[in-house]
């Protein structure tokens, strides 16, 4: 059984920094097809914001993250990082990570079969 645990978050004044980590345990293999990181504000649907195709690297950002977050991995720690500069009250939400393990959709919620718990970001004015 495969867990996602997501550390990092945190109280940080706008223009300032974090980075999120995900880590995938409890299987010495994994190989997912993609991992992502998605955000959920209070009363708002959970939003995109940036996924990486586990074997090529190759990344997918979200339009209201572009330029600001980047997303990584590291293969052989199996995990995944999520690099947030420039943060803005309006980034204020939870963010989960979440694994693609059986889907070609990177993109979207529905395309995630296995969820870490979340971790709050708050971004104060």
């Amino acid at each position: 059984q495969v867990h996602l645990v997501e550390s990092g978050g945190g109280l940080v004044q706008a223009g300032g920094s974090l980075r999120l980590s995900c880590a995938a345990s409890g299987r010495a293999f994994f190989s997912p097809n993609a991992m992502g990181w998605f955000r959920q504000a209070p009363g708002k649907e959970r939003e995109f914001v940036a996924g990486i195709l586990w074997s090529s690297g190759r990344t997918f950002d979200g339009d209201s993250v572009k330029g600001r977050f980047t997303i990584s991995r590291d293969n052989g720690k199996n995990t995944v990082y999520l690099q947030m500069n420039s943060l803005k009250p309006e980034d204020t939400a939870v963010y989960y990570c979440a694994a693609n393990r059986y889907s070609d959709v990177i993109t979207s919620v529905g395309g995630y079969d296995l969820w870490g718990q979340g971790t709050q970001v708050t971004v104060s004015s």
